[in-house]
């Protein structure tokens, strides 16, 4: 059923009116230096074995094993593309949304993702915030004391009752929902689909939804001041399930969670859809490497941290930033239930991700780890870029008044109304400082890149050599470029799980099951997900990984060629890479 037929719904406390989009509820519709003395390690104005912020001074010289132990209590216990005039991604157009896409098979979601229509969509004001007495703390949640949780879940209950009318904003399906259409091609903009995965719109996009939906929450049970829980798997501590979402019975549990992983059971932050046989502490360790090398060494500038430019116009998915890759992607895989569901459902799959409570704890933390990479310090900011600010996204508030939102009013989550409670971040006392080897890999004995590129699988460990565009860099030289390991025209089938690693001056015999080594560099993961109408859903994307610190830490910066190692470890066989070059890039 069109929109234009589409019954109108009464509102509870305003005299606003929606309109559904259906009402079938059966509808399947839902130059190097001549000088090389002169190089030098890049100007930092921050030190990671001296930790940024208040709450972090109590790590400093910690061991790194009594961090992992005492800390942990639980062992024992994308590049920018290049940018172009173009215009800001502009709100959905409600009216026009239609399926929503699970696979490459066919399967469309059996239920409608679209929001109810406000009558007057074409007249939907900007948000302002409301008057603010008090800042919302969200916590750690597996500190969250039995009061707090109590609060959580009466909250969660009463939004769940709110699904008797389907077609309350404010109901629990409805809120998920909005993830399930932003994310599985129900919205098209300008002809093709909106998607606010793999580009700059990530971060932006789930601040304001889980601000939204916090208010909503804090409302429900009549406290302003009610905060989201945010998982703390960045820390040994929250590297669990926290608690309240393993009572089952509880609002807060939903049994599609693979049941392998509850019981207090330690994350992989680099989950590719299978378990290893790998100690807790070995986990944990690794763990703490890939924090660091996301939100450190693989971040230094804004378009590594955000992801790729995604303007009006150009196509979506561009490419992500480092920690929607890692460990954003791999929290969603290891959570959902992929041993019993077909689609990983429901954190395994977009369109099903907001039906799990703790999808919302889990992006909580992504969200910290926003203000956390600004607090590191060097260039690390927000992008500047007005197709970035002034884009723009649709939501209803807790009076279920429908509201248009722009990416640069939620870049201080204190001018929004919220913060989070401080924990320690031992992760930037990780730097890996273990090396797989001495001295420097024989790079005449590796093919070159030009003859493994172009690569039709990485079905296997494969090793080559690069030529650098420039060695013995200065230092002033780092602070202006930075060195980007470039993937060009990377493909792979964007419904199958993807996982593999890279290393820098090793060979493919490494142990890629200990990520704490010098030469790690980073990985690429992806969840399955659909999108279009067509039936090729293969995936073509630029990969980058910054190494101009990882060159300095393995001792390589005077070197003009390095060997590359790459690691399959899931989805390899369907990977394929045109080229592979070490560009110099604006910071």
């Amino acid at each position: 059923m069109s929109s234009s037929t589409a019954n109108t719904l009464p509102l509870l406390s305003t005299n606003k009116s929606l309109s559904s989009p259906f009402t079938n509820n059966n509808s399947t519709f839902l130059a190097k230096p001549s000088q090389p003395f002169l190089h030098g390690k890049r100007c930092q104005s921050f030190k990671v074995s001296c930790n940024v912020g208040e709450h972090d001074k109590n790590l400093d010289a910690v061991d790194r094993r009594n961090v992992l132990l005492g800390l942990g209590g639980l062992y024992g216990a994308a590049n920018l593309a290049p940018l172009a005039s173009a215009a800001p991604i502009p709100p959905p157009d409600l009216k026009s949304c239609g399926v929503a896409h699970i696979d490459d098979k066919g399967t469309n979601v059996s239920y409608s993702c679209c929001p109810p229509v406000p009558d007057d969509i074409d007249s939907v004001p900007y948000y302002k915030f409301p008057p603010m007495t008090k800042l919302r703390i969200r916590p750690p949640a597996h500190a969250a004391d039995e009061e707090y949780v109590a609060k959580y879940q009466l909250a969660t209950s009463r939004m769940r009752e709110l699904d008797k009318d389907p077609f309350d904003p404010l109901g629990f399906k409805q809120q998920a929902n909005i993830h399930c259409a932003y994310c599985n091609g129900a919205y098209k903009i300008g002809g093709k689909e909106l998607q606010v995965h793999f580009s700059w719109l990530f971060f932006p996009f789930h601040r304001w939804y889980l601000y939204f939906y916090e208010r909503i929450l804090g409302s429900l049970i009549n406290d302003p001041t009610f905060a989201l829980p945010y998982w703390n798997w960045d820390h040994p501590k929250g590297m669990r399930i926290p608690p309240m979402f393993d009572r089952e019975g509880s609002s807060l549990y939903d049994e599609k969670r693979n049941q392998n992983h509850r019981n207090g059971t330690i994350i992989d932050l680099g989950h590719f859809g299978k378990d290893v046989e790998t100690p807790q502490l070995q986990i944990m360790t690794n763990n703490l490497t890939l924090m660091y090398r996301q939100m450190v060494t693989n971040a230094p500038c804004p378009s590594q941290f955000f992801g790729a430019a995604y303007p009006l116009g150009s196509d979506p998915e561009p490419g992500m930033g480092t920690i929607e890759n890692i460990p954003h992607t791999p929290v969603h895989i290891w959570t959902g239930d992929s041993p019993r569901q077909e689609h990983g459902e429901d954190m395994g799959n977009f369109y099903s991700a907001g039906l799990d409570p703790l999808f919302y704890c889990h992006h909580a933390n992504v969200d910290r780890m926003w203000n956390e990479w600004k607090l590191i310090g060097g260039k690390r900011r927000d992008l500047s870029n007005k197709d970035w600010l002034n884009s723009e996204f649709f939501f209803y508030d807790e009076n279920r008044n429908p509201y248009r939102v722009k990416v640069r009013d939620c870049l201080d989550s204190k001018k929004m109304g919220f913060d989070y409670a401080p924990m320690p971040t031992p992760w930037r006392n990780f730097k890996p400082i273990r090396r797989s080897s001495s001295g420097k890999v024989n790079t005449a004995s590796i093919a070159s890149v030009t003859k493994v590129f172009p690569l039709a699988k990485l079905d296997r460990a494969i090793s080559f050599s690069i030529t650098r565009p420039a060695s013995s860099r200065t230092t002033q030289e780092k602070n202006e470029q930075e060195e980007i390991l470039t993937f060009n025209k990377m493909a792979y089938d964007d419904t199958k799980y993807v996982r593999f690693d890279v290393f820098l001056n090793v060979d493919k015999t490494v142990n890629a099951d200990e990520l704490d080594k010098a030469e790690f560099a980073g990985s690429y993961t992806s969840l399955p997900h659909v999108h279009g109408n067509n039936d090729n859903h293969v995936k073509d994307v630029t990969f980058t990984l910054a190494i101009t610190e990882l060159l300095e830490d393995i001792g390589l910066e005077d070197e003009d060629t390095i060997a590359v190692t790459l690691v399959p470890k899931v989805g390899g066989e369907g990977v394929s890479i045109e080229s592979v070059e070490i560009k110099l890039e604006d910071c």
